[in-house]
């Protein structure tokens, strides 16, 4: 199976991911910070070293690293956190995935929130896309934003929002600032620790290259936000609120420390990688992808643009076969893709694909040369049986 669906999670992991987690778990499997013997000590120095990693990965040695299980979840706790503290109106880019969108439709419903999309520019072709900083700062002059919310990059196309600019551009209205690096953590290389961004979201098992189960935050300190779940931390056990310490206020229940010596190996893999060399595999990658694509009539790239800086993510619509019912054809070819909306509705409409969405090719560091001529071989076939 030649597997292009490395935007849903990265596959295979680095060898030593899987060595190390069978090591430690075997060996210090224990429930960190929930006693002082060995094998809890051991959990609990793990999670230590595991988030200074992640603050030497994003730049941002002072802001605090929160685990979740997934980046949904750290999303809800961003989220809902905010509009617990009376947070109004909120911006969001078209390309955000339901993680966002369908919790803020939750609050939108019932009149709590207003939800407004930053402007990006597009074509007739929907090919020519980019954030218009100036029409953002218009919509800001217009109604001013408590919140900003941007995917860093879209899981439908690929796309790398500027989120540096636009970050900065909503300091000057005061808003918070939340980036989903969902699809970018440890690929596209970010400063989180300027002062504009105040929470970035990501996810251990994508551009990561650590396990499912693992995910979390980065956040500034000084900002409190509402609890919206609640449950032991091992720490002021006695006090029935949530505590005030980070990272315990937003970490409830035991910890998932095999998925966190996952990650924690998949940084040290990362780091003797090199971030340039992971993202220029990648766009190598993309380039070789789109090159193979680009030979077939019957497949339209959706969103592509040379002029804008994509992830190793390659939408496109198929001739005369609905895009939801094409991901059959390609897993009878032994190739897995993605088909349909991606959990991201909101960007297929903005793209003109909904609501049949687009078959989505999705690389990453370990795609090989036999995957893409497994792939140009399927194409051939289909080609000939349309």
């Amino acid at each position: 199976m030649a597997y292009f669906d490395n935007a849903a999670t990265t596959f295979p992991k680095p060898d030593s991911v899987y060595e190390f987690m069978s090591e430690f778990y075997k060996n210090s499997g224990a429930n960190a910070g929930r006693g002082n013997y060995g094998m809890a000590q051991s959990a609990g120095a793990l999670l230590k070293d595991t988030r200074k990693r992640i603050q030497e990965l994003f730049h941002c040695p002072v802001k605090q690293v929160v685990f979740t299980p997934t980046a949904t979840i750290a999303l809800n706790i961003i989220i809902q956190g905010l509009i617990k503290k009376g947070l109004k109106n909120i911006y969001i880019s078209p390309f955000e995935h339901n993680a966002v969108t369908r919790t803020l439709h939750y609050y939108e419903q019932s009149g709590a929130i207003k939800v407004v999309q930053l402007h990006v520019q597009k074509d007739l072709s929907y090919e020519d896309l980019s954030y218009d900083l100036l029409r953002i700062r218009y919509q800001f002059d217009d109604v001013k934003p408590d919140a900003v919310i941007v995917s860093h990059a879209s899981n439908v196309i690929g796309l790398v929002a500027p989120v540096e600019e636009i970050f900065a551009i909503a300091k000057d209205y005061d808003a918070i600032t939340v980036a989903d690096m969902s699809q970018t953590a440890g690929l596209v290389d970010t400063n989180v620790g300027l002062n504009t961004f105040d929470f970035a979201v990501f996810a251990g098992h994508k551009t990561m290259y650590g396990p499912t189960g693992i995910s979390g935050f980065v956040m500034k300190p000084e900002i409190v936000l509402e609890p919206v779940l609640f449950g032991g931390t091992g720490f002021e056990s006695a006090n029935q609120n949530m505590p005030n310490s980070l990272p315990e206020r937003y970490e409830m229940g035991t910890s998932n420390i095999v998925g966190i010596a996952g990650l924690n190996a998949a940084l040290k893999w990362l780091d003797e990688q090199g971030k340039d060399t992971v993202w220029k595999r990648e766009v190598e990658h993309r380039r070789r992808l789109l090159s193979i694509i680009e030979q077939y009539d019957f497949l339209r790239v959706v969103g592509n643009n040379d002029k804008q800086k994509f992830v190793g993510i390659v939408s496109c619509v198929m001739n005369g076969i609905s895009s939801d019912s094409a991901g059959g054809i390609f897993d009878r070819y032994g190739i897995s893709v993605r088909t349909g909306l991606q959990c991201a509705p909101l960007a297929h409409q903005f793209l003109g694909t909904y609501p049949a969405g687009t078959i989505r090719f999705s690389l990453g560091y370990f795609t090989s040369d036999e995957d893409f001529t497994a792939l140009e071989r399927a194409l051939e076939e289909i080609e000939e049986n349309l």
